[in-house]
């Protein structure tokens, strides 16, 4: 066999994003000078009012730039806005009975024959630094001793999470089975035959031509790649409602070995799913809670650093586990940090993209080794859901955003009481935001979610109603909310 050692393509990926954020830069500023542009023709029309001219012409010829402004603004493609809503959505509740405290855990792992003190020291030092508290949950199966992890077992972990969340964003919104148009399901690391969204459909009876689809393999970027994924299906398919539910199968991810770089996920996931529902349907523009205003998402898998960094593979007993290195937070940071550089350009005031602009031009031909100007982004944006994957790659990406502890308490406190969730775990932060009633009207909510690959995604979020007393005190925190913020405990 004659093996051909192709050299290695040159990455395009700084050029990409130079492209990418070089359209985004035009559509800005174009944007602006459209503004001001129109406010200047109002203003000349003002004029010539008050000082009474009375040629017709110059009314003729002001109305005439301003409707020409107006067209261009509307029918440009890339400032063509189609609403997408998102109604609501459901956390599952985890049973009491399925609760995993440290000292439990501990005393469980004792009792597992296969691995010697040196492995069970690791377990307890990286649960005393984890940042995961007492309240965390583990699916059943996990709990024996030594845990299970069959394929029956993960079944029925899937079906009592999955149903739990996805009745439950029934209930809330009062939609039938036959309403929805899309499903999109996701789950990383167990994909049975048939599919999870198949045995969705088939729990509930959605309709013959329900539109379903199943992501695996995609980390914790999952669940947020599940609403871009609709919200570009809703473009081609007008008044449609779409679930996204979101979850990670524990069962057949225990990792039994003793590879300590494969047993960190043993030790900081835990149990969650969520359940979405979005539309693109007029009617809901005055109920929903939250109205679409960017998602962007980018990947660095042409890197093998970041590639290889988090990586699903046998150990040398030939033991399947998921590998995560120290080189895999460098990739992420480098991630974040592209994906920023271009929603920034979106969303940022104009002063700020400015600001940005000469920081830019100034390392690229003056001063190379410069950092670039970090933009303040609590100008443009309110609130931050950075993923809870774990207590580095919080801090990783509020290094990159220059974040202070007040706006990382959200992802502190899910991490604290919920644990690593994967995809799932983003939606338990907005739900620990709505049940301190922090978001109002016309606040704009960051969710930002890093995963394996690796892989990052931005969704920006308008609040359009309150949401407040009742309704924000149901979720997944009523019976912790006020236990929380816990300080200089995490």
């Amino acid at each position: 066999m004659i093996i051909v050692d192709h050299p290695k393509l040159p990455s395009i990926s700084a050029d990409n994003n130079y492209f990418n954020t070089s359209i985004i830069t035009c559509a800005s500023v174009m944007a602006h000078f459209l503004k001001i542009s129109s406010l200047f023709l109002l203003y000349l029309e003002a004029i010539v009012i008050v000082t009474k001219e009375e040629p017709v012409l110059y009314h003729q010829l002001i109305i005439s730039c301003f409707l020409v402004l107006l067209f261009t603004f509307k029918s440009f493609p890339i400032f063509k806005h189609e609403a997408i809503y998102l109604v609501d959505f459901s956390c599952f509740k985890l049973p009491i009975f399925s609760r995993a405290a440290s000292s439990t855990y501990i005393e469980h792992a004792r009792l597992v024959e296969f691995w010697d003190k040196k492995t069970l020291s690791f377990i307890e030092n990286v649960l005393r630094i984890s940042g995961l508290g007492e309240e965390t949950h583990l699916p059943p199966s996990l709990h024996y001793i030594p845990p299970k992890s069959s394929h029956k077992d993960a079944i029925e972990e899937a079906h009592m999470s999955l149903f739990s969340a996805f009745n439950d964003l029934l209930m809330k919104t009062k939609l039938s089975p036959f309403d929805i148009d899309i499903l999109i399901v996701n789950c990383s690391g167990f994909c049975p035959v048939p599919s999870l969204s198949d045995i969705i459909v088939n729990k509930f009876l959605l309709r013959e031509d329900v539109k379903c689809f199943n992501l695996s393999g995609m980390g914790c970027t999952a669940g947020l790649m599940g609403m871009d994924m609709a919200q570009n299906i809703m473009k081609t398919h007008p008044n449609s409602n779409a679930v996204i539910v979101s979850t990670e199968i524990l069962s057949t991810g225990w990792y039994p070995g003793l590879n300590r770089s494969m047993m960190l996920l043993n030790c900081t996931f835990r149990w969650g799913a969520s359940a979405i529902l979005i539309s693109n349907k007029r009617k809901y523009r005055n109920f929903a809670k939250y109205e679409l205003v960017l998602a962007l998402r980018n990947q660095r898998a042409f890197d093998d650093t970041g590639y290889y960094g988090s990586y699903r593979e046998e150990d040398s007993e030939g033991v399947t586990g998921f590998t995560v290195k120290k080189e895999v937070f460098e990739a992420l940071k480098e991630t974040v940090r592209s994906n920023v550089t271009i929603l920034a350009l979106s969303i940022l005031p104009f002063f700020q993209i400015v600001l940005y602009g000469i920081s830019i031009f100034y390392r690229k031909f003056i001063h190379r080794t410069s950092d670039n100007y970090v933009p303040n982004f609590k100008t443009a944006i309110q609130h931050f859901c950075l993923v809870p994957s774990g207590k580095p790659i919080i801090k990783v990406t509020a290094e990159v955003l220059k974040l202070g502890e007040d706006y990382t308490e959200p992802a502190m406190m899910t991490l604290h009481r919920f644990g690593n969730q994967s995809s799932s775990s983003i939606w338990y932060e907005l739900a620990y935001m709505e049940a301190k009633e922090r978001v109002k009207p016309g606040d704009k909510v960051w969710q930002l979610a890093v995963g394996s690959g690796p892989k990052c995604i931005s969704l920006v979020w308008k609040c359009n109603r309150t949401i407040a007393g009742d309704e924000a005190q149901r979720g997944p925190w009523a019976d912790s909310i006020d236990n929380y913020p816990i300080l200089k405990s995490c």
